[in-house]
């Protein structure tokens, strides 16, 4: 296997900005962390992290803007183990330099965009009997009652990053992800979708 990263996603940083509590890893206020792209962490990186960070990596990958934060394309993620961490989670540019986009003097709460899920390919094996067609409206992070846990945590990345703006390049559609698969054993794939402001009208 080989240690060049052949990606065209942009590389990572995280800084540790609070320890409130021991972490098994040691990290240290100040420590810096970079991630070669949302797929690639540092090796013995923490998994727990990795779980709660990945949506916030993913969205700022494609993109994403944080209007409530000094520096939209940057977010703080807490650590999943009793929060005894706090990482500044931001995406480098070319340079190697933390992209910048200065607060949206515009912003006065939260904005949730309306977003869809739909069923785009079937086997015909589902537990929940989903088929090609069916849908799910849901608005900002809210979850789906009665949805499939393990499909709406697969389908969380997308939504988070497309409730921030973020855009898909490589789709026909970019406000739209159609690779979202089931995990037990890719039954179903998702279409998710960011509800365009002309289509609420």
């Amino acid at each position: 296997m080989s240690d060049k990263i052949d990606s065209p996603f942009p590389r990572l940083k995280l800084t540790v900005n609070k320890v409130e509590g021991h972490c098994y890893h040691g990290y240290k206020i100040g420590d810096e962390l970079i991630l070669e792209d949302f797929t690639h962490p540092p090796k013995f990186f923490c998994l727990g992290l990795a779980h709660a960070l990945f949506p916030v990596i993913y969205a700022l990958s494609f993109g994403a803007k944080f209007p409530f934060r000094d520096n939209q394309r940057s977010l703080l993620v807490t650590c999943p183990d009793g929060g005894k961490l706090e990482f500044k989670a931001e995406v480098l540019d070319k340079e190697g330099k933390p992209e910048f986009a200065a607060k949206d003097p515009d912003w006065k709460g939260p904005k949730p965009k309306n977003m869809v899920i739909e069923v785009f390919k079937s086997d015909g094996k589902c537990a929940f009997g989903y088929k090609v067609g069916d849908k799910w409206e849901t608005t900002g992070l809210k979850c789906i009652p009665g949805f499939c846990g393990a499909a709406f945590h697969c389908a969380f990345p997308a939504l988070f990053a497309l409730n921030f703006g973020a855009k898909f390049f490589f789709m026909k559609d970019p406000d739209t992800l159609d690779t979202v698969t089931c995990p037990d054993g890719g039954h179903i794939v998702f279409k998710v979708s960011r509800v365009k402001e002309e289509e609420k009208k």
